[in-house]
């Protein structure tokens, strides 16, 4: 499978900065499976975390908690591979798509996304929208 860094502004070649100071130096990064779409976490990347994975391949992220850089899987096994990645429009947020390598777990709590605790979220009715 083929990886794509490419981080690259349309037209010009050059390569995208990220506007880490919106949030005191961290962007969120949404990890996205590549086959399924499936939304697996959301952490968040500083400049030096942003940078270990263009240059790895690996996602990793700023521990607010232990206030350093980890890479996804480190000790697990469970690595995010990076097929590719993307900036949203206003370059405060990265989505990696990936490939889970391990178990497939994702998440601490030993689930393959961090998304399954159900919130009550109140019925549409037809044409209120």
């Amino acid at each position: 499978m083929q990886r794509s860094f490419c981080f690259c502004k349309k037209g010009n070649g050059m390569a995208v900065e990220i506007d880490f100071k919106k949030m005191g130096g961290l962007a969120p990064a949404i990890v996205q499976d590549d086959v399924t779409g499936e939304v697996l976490m959301l952490g968040f990347m500083n400049d030096a975390a942003y940078e270990n994975t263009l240059r790895t391949g690996y996602v990793t992220f700023f521990s607010r908690t232990r206030n350093r850089l980890w890479t996804k899987g480190e000790t697990s096994g469970n690595r995010l591979k990076v097929i590719s990645a993307t900036a949203d429009c206003d370059l405060d947020t990265i989505l990696c798509r990936v490939e889970v390598e391990g178990e497939g777990v994702v998440c601490h709590t030993g689930t393959r996304t961090c998304f399954t605790t159900r919130l009550p979220v109140a019925a549409v009715a037809e044409g209120a929208r």
